[in-house]
C-alpha cells in the first residue's frame, strides 16, 4: 500500500492559522497559498482533490468578494474538486452563498480539529467515488449509445446526460448544428428508455410541405378532404407507447405549433375531419439547429410551446469542439465505405490526418461522412491523402489546464494517429510509436481509449 499522503490545498493568508492547520492535518500533504493568484497556480500544479478556502482573502480580507471569486475560478478550472470554505463566526450568509456557487461544505473559525478532519475525509471519499464513476461511465459510453463514435470529453458528457434522462418520460429538446448526430442521440434516448421495445417514429418537419404536415402528424378520417379515400392514422398515433422524434421542430408552421402544444398538454389528438379525441401515450423528443430564443423574439415560434418541448434541453457540441473525434470518425467511415466499395485502403497519410484535425467541419459529421465516401471512391493509392480529401491543414491548439493534461492530450493524439495509420492493428501501431504491445495496451487504458 502506498505511503504517499493525499494533497490538500489550503488557501489562507493568516500565517498562524496556516501553522495550526498544518499541525492538525499532519495526515495530509498540505499545499499552502495566501491569495487567489497563488491558489490557482497551486491548483494547476498539484490538482488537489480537496481545497480549503478562506473567504477573507486579500485585498478584501474583511469581506468575501475575493474568496467567492476564487471559489468560482477554482470550480470552473477543476469542477470535480471539493471546496470547503472557511468563514468567520458571524459570516454564515457568505457561507450559504458559497454553497450555492458550488462549494462542498463550510466550517467556521475557530475550528474543531476532529470535525474538520472528518469533513475532509468525507470530501475525499466523495471525490474518489465520483472520479471512479466518471471513469466507468466513460468506458461504458461507447456501448450504451449505438452508432455514436467519440472519445472527447464534451461528447462523453453528453452521453452521460442522455443515459440519465432516457429512463424518465420527460420531453427532450436536442439543440445543435446540422450534422452533429441529433437523430443518433434521439434513438439512444429511445433505446435506453423503458419504451425500447416499442416503435421509434421520426419525422422531419422541414422536409414535408406545410399543407401535408398536419395530416402526416395527426392523421385524417375518410372524406376529410379531396383524395382522403380511407381513414389514415398519423405519425403521433402510430408512435403510441413508443417514441416520437420531431426533427427540425423550429420549422413547424405556427398553426401546427398550437395544435402540437394542445397534444403535449392534454395527450389527446383529433384526426383531420374527426370529432373524437384519441388518447396517445408517446415520449416526444425534438431537435433543431435553429435558435428558438431568437424565433420567439421574432414571433415565429410560440414561447409556451418552447417551454413544453424543453423540459430537458441538451446542447450537442459541433465536431470542431470535440478534440480527437475527427480522426476516430474518419477511420470508422473509411472502414465502412472501403468495405462497401471493395477498396483495399490502409488508412490516412500524415498530411491527411493533419488536414482532418485542422478542418473546421462546418457541416459536422454529415460533411465528414460525405467527404470520406468521396475520397474512398476517388483515391488512387492505397492510403487517403490530403489531396484526396481536398483539405488543407492549419495549426491552432487551445492552452491546456496543466502539463499533465497536455501530456495526456499528446499521448491520445499520437495513439489515435498510430491506430489510424495501422488500420487498428495494435502490433503495427506499437511499432510506429516505438513501444511494446503491452505498453500500448496500458497507455490506451490510461487515456480511456478502446
Amino acid at each position: 500500500m502506498s505511503d504517499a499522503k493525499q494533497k490538500i490545498l489550503l488557501v489562507e493568508d493568516d500565517p498562524g492559522l496556516q501553522k495550526q492547520l498544518k499541525w492538525s492535518l499532519s495526515d495530509y500533504e498540505l499545499v499552502i497559498a495566501a491569495d487567489r493568484d497563488s491558489a490557482i497556480a497551486q491548483l494547476r500544479r498539484h490538482e488537489p482533490p480537496v481545497v480549503m478556502l478562506d473567504l477573507g482573502l486579500p485585498p478584501d480580507v474583511d469581506g468575501a468578494t475575493e474568496g467567492l471569486a476564487a471559489l468560482q475560478q477554482i470550480l470552473s478550472l477543476a469542477p470535480s474538486t471539493k471546496v470547503i470554505v472557511v468563514t468567520g463566526n458571524l459570516d454564515r450568509s457568505n457561507a450559504v452563498k458559497a454553497i450555492h456557487l458550488g462549494a462542498y461544505d463550510f466550517f467556521q473559525k475557530p475550528f474543531d480539529p476532529d470535525v474538520l478532519a472528518l469533513m475532509i475525509a468525507r470530501a475525499l471519499h466523495v471525490q474518489a467515488l465520483e472520479t471512479e464513476n466518471r471513469m466507468l461511465a466513460a468506458r461504458q459510453a461507447g456501448s450504451a449509445l449505438q452508432g455514436l463514435i467519440t472519445s472527447s470529453e464534451p461528447m462523453l458528457k453528453i452521453c452521460r446526460t442522455i443515459e440519465k434522462v432516457a429512463p424518465a418520460n420527460a420531453t427532450v429538446l436536442l439543440l445543435g448544428e446540422s450534422g452533429t448526430g441529433k437523430e443518433v442521440l434521439a434513438r439512444g434516448i429511445h433505446e435506453l428508455s423503458p419504451r425500447a421495445g416499442k416503435r421509434f417514429v421520426a419525422i422531419n418537419c422541414a422536409a414535408i410541405p406545410d399543407t401535408l404536415l398536419e395530416s402526416e402528424l395527426f392523421g385524417y378520417e375518410k372524406g376529410a378532404f379531396t383524395g382522403a379515400a380511407k381513414q389514415t392514422i398519423g405519425r403521433i398515433e402510430y408512435a403510441n407507447e413508443g417514441t416520437l422524434f420531431l426533427d427540425e421542430i423550429g420549422d413547424l408552421p405556427m398553426p401546427l405549433q398550437a395544435k402540437l402544444l394542445r397534444f403535449l398538454q392534454e395527450r389527446v389528438i383529433e384526426r383531420l375531419g374527426g370529432r373524437g379525441e384519441i388518447p396517445v401515450d408517446v415520449r416526444v423528443v425534438c431537435a433543431t439547429h435553429r435558435d428558438l430564443a431568437d424565433m420567439i423574439r421574432e414571433g415565429s415560434f410560440r414561447e409556451d410551446l418552447y417551454y413544453r418541448l424543453s423540459e430537458i434541453s441538451v446542447k450537442i457540441p459541433p465536431l470542431r469542439e470535440r478534440p480527437g473525434d475527427a480522426v476516430l470518425l474518419a477511420q470508422a467511415f473509411l472502414e465502412r465505405y472501403a468495405r462497401e466499395q471493395g477498396r483495399n485502403l490502409r488508412g490516412f497519410t500524415a498530411d491527411a490526418l493533419g488536414a482532418l484535425e485542422a478542418h473546421a467541419w462546418p457541416g459536422n459529421v454529415r460533411e465528414m461522412e460525405n467527404l470520406i465516401k468521396r475520397a474512398t471512391i476517388m483515391a488512387e493509392g492505397n492510403q487517403i491523402t490530403a489531396v484526396d480529401l481536398g483539405l488543407e491543414p492549419s495549426h491552432a491548439e487551445p492552452l491546456p489546464f496543466n502539463l499533465r493534461q497536455a501530456r495526456e492530450s499528446a499521448e491520445r493524439l499520437a495513439v489515435s494517429r498510430a491506430l489510424a495509420h495501422s488500420d487498428g492493428n495494435i502490433a503495427q501501431a506499437a511499432e510506429l510509436l516505438g513501444i511494446t504491445r503491452p505498453t500500448l495496451y496500458d497507455l490506451m487504458a490510461k487515456i480511456g481509449m478502446k
